[in-house]
């Protein structure tokens, strides 16, 4: 919903609006597949000491219908859980699991499943946890898993076999919005923290992030007074949006084009994006269209 807004909001008089893409590639918080007829698919996700707490984001296509079994760290296992509309619960030792299958909503065509691990007493188990996923009817068989942000969770929980695609954070994922990824600007290297496309919208895939910015050691005004140093994409937006603001100046209040808002900033930054060492093909789902440069931006022959 907040994803539509933003693309309602984008088309609405002279906006442009530039979001990071977050800073969740290198974690271990996602991972994807595809299920195929009669094989099932079997996710690790890793657990450590003193985790109180856990929920677990899968994403598919409401056309395919998946059993779902889990089985803890002990080995006890419960499942095939079939798909139920609303919440189920199960303890399985020291934790208790609740399950939610979602419906499709007027925003996307996309299923919700949602597990969420909860202690019993103070932490949950810890340990490698598996779920497993079971065919039943398959179209398209694509899946995605999301963990909570790595900022929440103990450092080592994820899944042991990540996939660091399409970990753009929401709003990011908005179409209408300057997604905006991060690189170093000192060695000219995608920080490999930020933020990766593709955005899939339904059964497709469109291209993110935009472009990137300097996002790596970022110098800027401290909490409190004075100045600090400080990474990621939040602080590599910003040169964006300033970016877009003196590109609608020029055009804008110059008079030099009066339509240079929305849609058309977005091209401008695009086309005059720089590539950065070690990318052959643009754009790509990394950096997009390659690295902010408002002078090569700026439409003057």
């Amino acid at each position: 919903m907040l994803e539509r807004f933003i693309d309602d909001i984008s088309g609405v008089w002279k906006n442009s609006i530039c979001i990071g893409t977050g800073n969740e590639a290198a974690s271990a918080g996602h991972t994807a597949g595809q299920l195929r007829d009669e094989e099932e698919a079997v996710i690790e996700l890793a657990v450590q000491d003193r985790q109180p707490s856990l929920n677990i984001q899968i994403w598919k296509e409401y056309t395919d219908i998946i059993d779902i079994s889990l089985i803890s760290p002990s080995g006890a296992e419960i499942g095939p859980i079939p798909e139920t509309l609303g919440v189920q619960r199960f303890t399985m030792g020291q934790t208790e699991v609740l399950l939610y299958y979602g419906e499709p909503s007027p925003f996307s065509t996309a299923q919700e499943v949602f597990i969420e691990l909860l202690p019993v007493n103070d932490y949950m188990n810890q340990g490698v946890w598996k779920i497993v996923l079971t065919p039943r009817k398959i179209v398209t068989g694509l899946y995605e898993l999301w963990l909570p942000s790595e900022a929440v969770l103990n450092r080592g929980t994820g899944f042991l076999y990540p996939k660091n695609t399409t970990t753009l954070t929401i709003p990011s994922t908005s179409w209408g919005a300057i997604s905006v990824g991060a690189y170093n600007g000192y060695t000219l290297s995608y920080a490999d923290f930020s933020g990766r496309g593709p955005l899939r919208r339904g059964s497709g895939v469109v291209l993110k992030p935009d472009l990137v910015a300097p996002g790596v050691d970022i110098t800027t005004v401290a909490a409190g007074g004075g100045y600090a140093s400080f990474t990621g994409t939040s602080f590599a937006a910003p040169f964006v949006t300033g970016a877009a603001a003196l590109l609608m100046e020029w055009g804008i209040v110059n008079g030099n084009d009066p339509y240079l808002y929305g849609e058309k900033v977005k091209a401008y930054l695009r086309r005059g994006a720089r590539q950065l060492p070690g990318f052959e093909e643009y754009p790509n789902n990394q950096v997009g269209y390659g690295a902010l440069c408002v002078g090569d931006s700026l439409p003057i022959s």
